[in-house]
């Protein structure tokens, strides 16, 4: 058999033990053409840029109404 404790620990040193291991919410910043949030050192995936130049095209996702 496995070794058992020989008491019961505490709530609180448990709590203690997994202080950091809550989840962080991540950091957005804002994006210098189109000022939307976005990741931090990451392509915009609004207008497509990353550090002030274009990398990526990115195409409309709205769609016209047909009348």
């Amino acid at each position: 058999m496995a070794p058992l404790p020989k008491k019961k620990y505490p709530k609180a040193r448990q709590g203690k033990r997994r202080s950091h291991l809550a989840k962080n919410p991540s950091a957005l910043v804002e994006c210098s053409r189109c000022h939307s949030p976005k990741l931090s050192h990451t392509v915009c995936p609004t207008c497509g840029t990353y550090d002030g130049r274009e990398v990526i095209e990115v195409k409309s996702t709205t769609k016209k109404k047909k009348k």
